[in-house]
């Protein structure tokens, strides 16, 4: 007849089966002993004693005056890893080389080498992306762009698990609000402000705005693009604003008609970026619509595109290398320090150009 297992070894393999599942993760706090005792219907005693067995073996971790926590890495354990991973959108975007180029070249003086993925702004990327990193649990920190950060984001939870292990994640460009995880980024809503004063500067009145949809930045420049018009008393309508997502941009050219309605009557634009821009003056050209003589334009980023055209944009310049710089540290400084606040954003000012004429 087979022996019967002790009561606490069956809460042991219990407890082991959480966390090897996932069900509980490292630097989560445990259940409680009176919860325990509860759930499998065990006496505090034997619940003492499957506890005690766990933290002798370095499962579990108990914190006198807190609780019991699942072990994991600690900051000290962290500062030994010699890895980073760094999760962006596009490998082609015009920003990303240059920020990227940055934050290896930091990392490499330090000594530590830099995994690199691309989501393509997409959720199912990020999402097995993720998931590598935390199966391969070899990474000290994470840079992330936010992968449709407007969105509701079904791997919040991934990110939660990795701040249940004390890795540091720090945000660029944009960030997930429901997360309370630093970011570092240009004042996106500040941005919107400016290019709607400059022109409001200028004698613009008609004002319409282009902002993209599926991103927070996209929501942020509109809200500083809506507050530089409330403060100058101009009317903003509805009917002139259009939203853009990632797949409207790659195909500009199937929203001329949607273009040519929202700007009748208008005499400037605030673009998005000028990536948007960029495809706007194309179609603006096909329908003989001249900037600036017909609608002056201020866009966001001050990139190569900014001055390709036959107009050069009046634009606000993105720190991209400045922001790569300013990543890398301040996640070196999260690693060796778990209470350093990574947060930071960038002052701006418009590089003016030729897209802008004054009424």
């Amino acid at each position: 007849m087979a022996k019967e297992i002790p009561k606490y070894l069956e809460l042991v393999e219990w407890i082991r089966e959480q966390i090897e599942t996932g069900k509980l993760c490292p630097g989560q706090k445990m259940y409680s002993e009176n919860e325990l005792s509860a759930m499998f219907g065990l006496s505090r005693q034997t619940v003492r004693h499957a506890i005690g067995v766990l933290e002798q073996d370095h499962v579990l971790n108990r914190i006198r005056g807190s609780g019991t926590y699942i072990n994991g890495d600690s900051p000290a354990e962290l500062a030994d890893r010699t890895r980073v991973a760094v999760v962006v959108t596009y490998l082609d975007s015009y920003i990303f080389p240059r920020t990227i180029q940055a934050i290896e070249d930091v990392f490499f003086k330090e000594g530590y080498s830099v995994q690199i993925a691309f989501t393509n702004n997409l959720i199912e990327r990020e999402r097995t992306i993720l998931e590598d990193i935390l199966e391969k649990d070899e990474v000290a920190g994470l840079i992330v762009e936010a992968t449709k950060s407007a969105l509701p984001n079904p791997n919040i939870h991934f990110y939660e698990k990795l701040m249940a292990k004390k890795i540091p994640v720090l945000f660029i460009n944009s960030y997930y609000p429901g997360l309370s995880l630093p970011h570092i980024s240009m004042n996106d809503r500040l941005a919107g402000k400016l290019a709607a004063d400059f022109l409001i500067r200028k004698g613009h009145k008609k004002i319409t705005g282009i902002f993209k949809l599926d991103d927070g930045q996209g929501h942020l420049r509109y809200a500083g693009f809506l507050e530089a018009l409330k403060e100058a008393g101009i009317e903003c309508k509805e009917s002139r604003i259009f939203w853009v997502d990632t797949e409207d941009i790659k195909h500009f050219s199937k929203l001329t008609e949607k273009i040519r309605d929202r700007l009748s009557g208008c005499t400037a634009l605030v673009s998005y970026n000028d990536e948007v821009a960029f495809g706007l003056m194309k179609v603006l050209k096909k329908e003989n619509i001249r900037v600036p003589e017909d609608l002056s334009i201020v866009s966001i980023d001050d990139s190569e595109l900014a001055v390709l055209g036959d107009v050069k944009l009046t634009s606000i310049p993105y720190p991209m290398e400045e922001l790569g710089h300013k990543a890398a540290c301040n996640l070196l400084r999260m690693i060796h320090n778990s209470g350093f606040d990574g947060n930071y954003e960038f002052d701006l000012y418009v590089e003016e150009r030729d897209s802008v004429r004054e009424l």
